[in-house]
Formats: C-alpha cells, structure tokens, sequence
C-alpha cells in the first residue's frame, strides 16, 4: 500500500478546487481496498472515497485517508438474448458505455459522455435523456466499512431514486462499492422519445438510428451544452431539477407562463432548474471565482474558487431561487466542506 501524506487533491476533482488530503491511498484491487480501510479504522482515520472525482465539492483540507478507487476488469456472461455484465468501480463510465455499445450489448447509449466512474453511477443513480442505471442494475458488491465484511446488495436494497440511493442516505460513508452487475440486451431497440434526441435525428432525417448513432447524438447534444471539466471545471449538472406536485406546478404557471415543465406521473412534474436559474440573471455571473456557465445556467464552473466559494455561491443561487419560485434547489454533488 503506497501511503502517501499532504497530497493535493486539485487534479484529483473535476472543480478543480485546491484541497490537501492528509493521507491518500490509490487502490487498484479489492485486497488494496481492504488493506486500506483496515489500516484506517487501525489509525482512527475518517475515510473519504473518490473515484473520477466528478461529482465532489471539497474543503481546503480533508482530514483522515482518503481512498481513490482504480479498479479495472469487464466480464460479460450471455445468456440468450441478454448479456450479464460485472464490471469493476474504477472503470471510466463513458469508456465502458462505449466497449458495450461496440461489443453489441445494448441499453446504456443513452448515458454516454456523463464523467465519473462506474462506482459513482450507482451512488447517484445517474441517468440522461430517458434512461437511468436503475433501468439495467442487477446487483452490486462492496465492502461494509464497518464490519469489514463484503456484501452484495440487490437492485432493491439499494433503494436507487432520482439522482438517489441508500449510498447518500443510510450507508453514506459506510459501504463503498467495487463492482456492478447489469443486465443489457443484444438485441437494440433504440430509445429516443426524449425531445432532444427526436430533434437530433429529423434534423439528420435518420428514422432508425443504430446504437452507435445513438450514443454519438448524445455525445454530440451533452458536448454542445456542458463544458469539458479539463477546459473549464465543472461537475456537470450542479443543481437536481426540482420535483413538485401538478397543484404547484399550475399556480407557478399563473405567474410565469413560460415555466419548462416535464410531467412525471398523475401527480408530480419536474421543473428545469436550469431555466429558473436563467430567469434570475444567474447565467454567467461571476463571484469569488465561481460562476455560472454562459451557455448553460445549470452548470457551475469554478475559475479559482474555493470549496467554500462554491457552496456560497450555490446558496445564493438556491435562496434567490426559492424567494422568487417557492422553490428549493437540491445540490447534486456530494459536498465536503
């Protein structure tokens, strides 16, 4: 295990943000894991686990050891007309997306282009253009942090929701991931009722669209709304769209008739946090070296802020929001500070 000490963590997040961590440990399998979390709990160390670190806000410092994740491995079992996938939490998302889109295992085009890594899909339950990871998860594998002991937890246990799961609620810190099982299918059919993508294939008068074409629109749509973190840091989408009923919904209407609305079922609806943010004169405004993106009023670009900068910053997006709106804003990244 190569312990190391005082490490800086800024190429280690996609923010960008200048953090030291006390003690840091790269793992590349689960008996590295072990060790590590076993030389922790020996020490007294709070544990912090990153993967691509794409979806984190960090303080200055963290205390205790914290555990990057590089695990590696795909093994794919067919079964019929479905493919059974276990796949490893350091993988690259997006990478991986693409290996089984090549290799004719459909279902997860949709998700193309989100950053991070396997493990964090499943703490977030990520999902983009009308599929999520609940849609294929089987099951997942990991290690209780408390007991030491591996368990596995079914798609069920796992409690997956709206940018959700057990992972940010009662197992938060306490159970780290190391591999998914998904069940994909070798047979496409392609999913495209989401408005964008529709748009996307008339405009290239393509009626059935491989699962290449697919996963390359998406690419194409998200490239053209979210910036790259390597160009300008960022965590992608920084807020959750917010969910209310359909009595909010048409009360908001009465005083804003150009409110962005999506029905979710006979009784809720999801509002574009992006378009209330836009509304407030937040895109592109500039404080303390954090900012919204000119393009995109969702997403929070950080220009040499602090953690603290950028949770400041944040809160005044969400109070201005909610005293105009009566409505709260969510913060999808996980917040160290």
């Amino acid at each position: 295990m190569n312990l190391q000490r005082n490490i800086d963590l800024k190429n280690y997040n996609s923010l960008a943000v200048a953090a030291t961590a006390e003690y840091f440990v790269s793992v590349e399998n689960t008996s590295e894991l072990f060790a590590a979390v076993k030389y922790a709990k020996q020490h007294q160390l709070a544990i912090t686990v990153i993967g691509g670190g794409s979806n984190i806000v960090l303080a200055e410092s963290l205390s205790g050891l914290v555990i990057q994740l590089n695990s590696q491995g795909v093994v794919v079992s067919e079964q019929g007309d479905e493919a059974v996938i276990t796949v490893q939490a350091g993988e690259n998302w997006h990478n991986f997306v693409m290996y089984c889109v090549q290799q004719g295992y459909y279902g997860l085009e949709n998700l193309a282009l989100i950053p991070g890594r396997v493990g964090a899909a499943a703490i977030q339950n990520i999902g983009a253009y009308g599929v999520e990871l609940s849609d294929v998860l089987l099951s997942l594998k990991g290690l209780d942090i408390d007991s030491g002991e591996w368990r596995e937890l079914s798609k069920a246990q796992c409690q997956l929701a709206y940018r959700d799961s057990i992972f940010k609620g009662s197992l938060q810190d306490k159970f780290i991931i190391t591999e998914l099982c998904l069940k994909l299918s070798k047979s496409f059919h392609a999913n495209i009722g989401y408005q964008a993508l529709q748009q996307f294939f008339q405009q290239q008068n393509i009626d059935q669209p491989s699962a290449q074409q697919v996963a390359d629109a998406v690419i194409a749509i998200r490239s053209s709304k979210l910036p790259l973190p390597e160009q300008l840091p960022n965590a992608g989408s920084f807020f959750k769209n917010p969910v209310i009923t359909h009595s909010q919904c048409q009360e908001l209407l009465k005083q804003h008739p150009q409110l962005v609305y999506y029905p979710l079922d006979t009784q809720h609806v999801k509002l574009a946090a992006g378009w209330l943010i836009e509304q407030l004169g937040w895109k592109g405004k500039s404080l303390h070296g954090v900012a919204m993106h000119q393009q995109q009023a969702l997403v929070l670009i950080n220009q040499g802020g602090s953690g603290k900068d950028i949770i400041n910053y944040a809160q005044q997006v969400k109070d201005s929001v909610y005293q105009h709106f009566q409505v709260t804003l969510e913060i999808e990244p996980r917040i160290y500070c």
